[in-house]
């Protein structure tokens, strides 16, 4: 009995010891680690980029959608009949003034005409016949050897080979024209279309449609302003030409450019809109008729705008809002009026000052009073 709480004791004992060794150990590495171990890292701020306000005088546009007109559009008909004899100009040709486009079978009307002028020959010795003869009878009418009656028959025969010899003239000069028409000619420069008739078809001089002929270049563009926009174009008519850009469809950029030339005198009072016309420049026929378009009217100058980039803008339930840079390189969100863009640009109309610093980037990892890092922002090429 003695021996086993002797042992027990001794048991007990180590125990202790174990656990009095265990804790100077734990205190050791507690008082070690603290001594050797490196700083906590600093919290992570974002890094955003910066872009400066710009300041400049912003062209005002007035956009419209339009459609392609062309000045001068006319089907081409025979003046005289006859069979189609050739189609000189293929289909879908850009002609000039004066070129041959048809040709109709013209030996009927170069026969009319040596006719004409075979009678013109005639009826001019028929004349210088009368007029021998009436300068003889003047001769005898004076010496007494010819009667005043005889001498009136020789007055009116000369009369009459005149008036014959000017119809005969009048007939050669009909004759030509005919001649003329048995070519159908391009009256202004253009393009023609799809051929109507066939070569060897008998051609009527008013119902035969051969083919229709469009002035390209220059051409007009119409349009539809509303009554509420008339006031601003107005005024800027008054101070001087409009200048219209034409953009086709996919384009961002203009590539026809002309002015604005007509304005009806009546708003249409169903639409509220009135019909307006510029006209264009187009030298590379890249407008016909009948295309869709849009057109920008640029009726003034906005000078010290205010702009910034469009990648900058946010959205919310207050409305749209930009990002600046605060006091101490945080975030400030203020809620801006918009106005025109110009290109990736747009107008902010109130909300910032010229000195601002918008916040570009990062947009949705960034939040109102949350410190941000600026990145530089880069050089302009030189």
């Amino acid at each position: 009995m003695r021996r086993w709480k002797i042992a027990l004791g001794t048991a007990v004992a180590l125990g202790a010891i174990s656990v009095a060794s265990v804790h100077l150990l734990d205190m050791g590495n507690l008082s070690g680690g603290t001594a050797g171990a490196a700083p906590a890292p600093a919290a992570f701020v974002m890094p955003v980029p910066v872009v400066n306000v710009v300041k400049k005088t912003l062209p005002i546009y007035l956009d419209y959608a339009a459609r392609v007109e062309s000045i001068r559009s006319i089907t081409l008909q025979a003046r005289v009949p006859g069979y189609l004899q050739e189609q000189t100009a293929a289909d879908g040709s850009d002609v000039k003034q004066g070129d041959r486009l048809y040709r109709i079978a013209p030996e009927d009307y170069q026969a009319a005409l040596d006719q004409a002028k075979a009678q013109v020959e005639r009826d001019t010795a028929t004349l210088e016949y009368a007029k021998s003869n009436l300068g003889r009878g003047t001769d005898l009418a004076k010496a007494g050897y010819l009667d005043k009656d005889s001498f009136d028959q020789r007055t009116s025969n000369l009369r009459t080979a005149q008036a014959a010899l000017a119809v005969d003239q009048a007939a050669v000069r009909s004759a030509e024209l005919n001649l003329g028409y048995a070519e159908i000619k391009a009256p202004f420069p253009g393009r023609i279309g799809r051929n109507q008739a066939s070569v060897g078809t008998l051609v009527s001089v008013a119902g035969t449609v051969l083919n229709t002929l469009v002035q390209l270049d220059p051409i007009y563009v119409t349009f539809n302003p509303s009554e509420t926009d008339l006031v601003q174009i107005e005024e800027a008519k008054a101070a001087g030409p409009i200048a219209v850009d034409v953009l086709l469809p996919g384009e961002t950029e203009p590539s026809q450019k002309g002015q604005l030339t007509f304005i009806d005198n009546t708003i249409d009072h169903s639409t509220g809109t009135i019909t307006a016309r510029a006209t264009i420049g187009n030298a590379k026929f890249r407008l016909l008729p009948g295309q869709y378009v849009r057109v920008r009217l640029h009726v003034k100058e906005q000078p010290n705008t205010l702009m910034v980039p469009q990648v900058a803008l946010g959205s919310s339930q207050l409305g749209k809002y930009l990002y600046v840079l605060g006091k101490g390189n945080t975030v400030d969100q203020k809620l801006v009026s918009l106005g025109p863009t110009d290109g990736d640009l747009i107008s902010v109309t109130s909300g910032i000052s010229e000195s601002d610093q918008v916040i570009t980037g990062n947009l949705q990892k960034i939040g109102p009073g949350m410190p941000v890092s600026p990145l530089p922002q880069p050089k302009p090429a030189s």
